[in-house]
């Protein structure tokens, strides 16, 4: 039971740690994202605390505010089971209005920001491998 609890406990820090992460990177105080969210001042601070979990309804409210997916912040919380969702490549190539072009620019770009934060993409693993 307590694997379980200490689970729990990182899932939200992380959930907070991201979205403080998030505000940040748009610049908003605190104060700011919890007047955007419609939530109160104390409630955001304790999710970024990762002292508390968050209703659907809240992370909704504050994805919206942040200009994220809410079902980004849903894995997150563990409300939505991430393998349930196709990665970023089966969207990329499953969309219509992208051309062959497209879809190979937007993949070739996805992978280079995966790489710069410490992923090693399968291209960058089979040209290590044939070096």
């Amino acid at each position: 039971m307590a694997d379980v609890r200490h689970g729990v406990e990182q899932r939200l820090a992380e959930l907070g740690e991201f979205i403080r992460e998030q505000r940040e990177t748009a610049s908003l105080s605190i104060r700011r994202l919890a007047d955007l969210a419609g939530v109160s001042n104390p409630y955001l601070s304790q999710i970024e605390r990762g002292l508390r979990n968050p209703s659907a309804e809240s992370l909704r409210k504050i994805a919206h505010a942040l200009r994220l997916s809410a079902e980004s912040l849903y894995v997150r919380a563990g409300i939505l089971d991430g393998a349930d969702r196709p990665s970023v490549a089966d969207a990329i190539a499953a969309d219509p209005q992208l051309t062959a072009d497209q879809k190979h620019t937007l993949l070739t770009v996805y992978e280079s920001f995966r790489g710069q934060h410490g992923r090693t993409t399968a291209r960058e693993s089979t040209a290590d491998e044939n070096g």
